[in-house]
């Protein structure tokens, strides 16, 4: 029968250390059942499940080999040995659901971890791996902009999905902090298009909210919006309303506007990267195609689908012409993207603040509240508040050093 011996490694990150103790196993016929490596702060956790053929050699050679080779490195070296029913239960894990667990925040604290990590136990999820997906940060360079990301990888099926994120989304509230809870699928890293709400999403207005100030009008049309992006007017009949105040507005008003939006938070970083990835991109929106155009150039979005401002000489006319970008429209332009580009909806991002983004989040693969109203963020099935946008990055797996590795 085989003898499996665990082999933890502690020390010092250096070149060669893997390579030397793996040389020295090989002279023992090992094969490798598990490996896995860490290095944290230049501190190096090495750890390895080995199985020796019967006659080739004994565990206990084998560990005098190895410690002997530790020596020599100056690393540190522990042993366990595996009895086959232990092996035999790890191995019977496999295949459980498995999970993706991010944090994000501006600065990861202690408080965060114990709190988050003390959720997944009480729900039934084992701990496989954590990594920080963040890069490095000097401590006096930690500001209202800095970004911090870790990522736990987790093993198990919650008893009650619906508990565990009502619970995800207590801590995150009271902690400050946003934290996504996904399936760890294959379309994690396979996601093929992005599809982003405009107003109060890739830009920080609403961009009727400032027409309506140049209206004069700015107070009647701000409340009518705040009220239709927390779902208390239906979305159409509050477009209408809030387009009838902006009759006799003069064309020239547009370019202004337009000129003066202000980017959301890591809008640029995230599409730039996106593009460099392969993805395509799209603006899915209830405003008006005028500003989702001037975004287009600015940013390089693939595709605009908006409202039509009607103009007649030179005057906004107060109505829109075709048919209105409403939720479900948004919802069935996402599907029809989807189909264009010859990938399946769970294969696309849609990021939105409104009630209206809400049909639209739920037909993607992946459906994110961005700086929500509450009822969108609690009715979303993730959610960011606290960092910008270029935080879908940490959701799709990639790393800081990543990014740069595209410039």
């Amino acid at each position: 029968m085989k003898d499996i011996v665990l082999i933890n490694v502690f020390g010092d990150d250096k070149p060669g250390v893997t390579s030397s103790l793996a040389a020295e196993l090989s002279g023992f016929g090992a094969s490798i059942l598990d490996i896995g490596q860490a290095v944290i702060h230049d501190d190096l956790a090495l750890g390895m499940l080995v199985a020796l053929e019967p006659g080739r050699a004994t565990a206990e050679t084998l560990q005098s080999a190895i410690r002997t080779r530790a020596d020599d490195l100056g690393v540190r070296v522990r042993f366990e040995n595996i009895d086959h029913q232990r092996y035999q239960e790890w191995v019977e894990q496999q295949g459980k659901p498995r999970h993706i667990v991010t944090l994000l925040s501006r600065q990861v604290m202690a408080e965060q971890i114990a709190e988050l990590t003390a959720v997944t136990v009480r729900h039934g999820l084992n701990i496989d791996h954590i990594n920080r997906l963040s890069g490095r940060v000097p401590l006096d360079a930690l500001d209202t902009h800095s970004s911090a990301c870790v990522e736990f990888s987790v093993r198990g099926a919650p008893a009650d999905t619906q508990a565990l994120r009502a619970d995800l989304m207590e801590l995150s509230t009271r902690l400050e902090v946003d934290i996504a809870f996904q399936k760890d699928t294959p379309y994690r890293r396979n996601r093929r298009l992005v599809c982003f709400d405009m107003d109060s999403t890739l830009i920080e207005a609403e961009v009727i909210d400032e027409l309506a100030k140049a209206a004069g009008v700015g107070d009647e049309v701000i409340a009518i919006t705040e009220a239709a992006m927390r779902g208390e007017l239906d979305f159409q009949q509050s477009f209408a309303k809030r387009l009838s105040l902006l009759k006799g507005l003069d064309e020239s008003v547009l370019e202004g506007i337009a000129r003066n939006l202000r980017l959301t938070e890591g809008a640029e970083k995230l599409i730039a990267t996106l593009k460099k990835l392969g993805y395509k991109t799209a603006i899915l929106s209830g405003g008006f195609e005028y500003f989702g155009r001037f975004l287009q150039q600015r940013l390089g979005v693939d595709y605009v689908y908006a409202n039509e401002l009607e103009i007649v000489d030179g005057k906004v006319t107060g109505q829109v012409s075709g048919t209105v970008v409403d939720g479900a429209r948004k919802a069935q332009l996402l599907k029809q993207l989807a189909e264009r580009e010859g990938i399946t909806p769970e294969q696309v991002i849609a990021v939105g603040d409104g009630a209206n983004d809400l049909p639209m989040l739920n037909a993607a693969g992946l459906g994110i509240a961005f700086r929500a109203k509450p009822l969108v963020k609690a009715s979303a099935e993730h959610a960011i508040s606290t960092l910008g946008l270029d935080a879908i990055l940490y959701l799709l797996g990639f790393r800081d050093r990543e990014h740069g590795d595209l410039s």
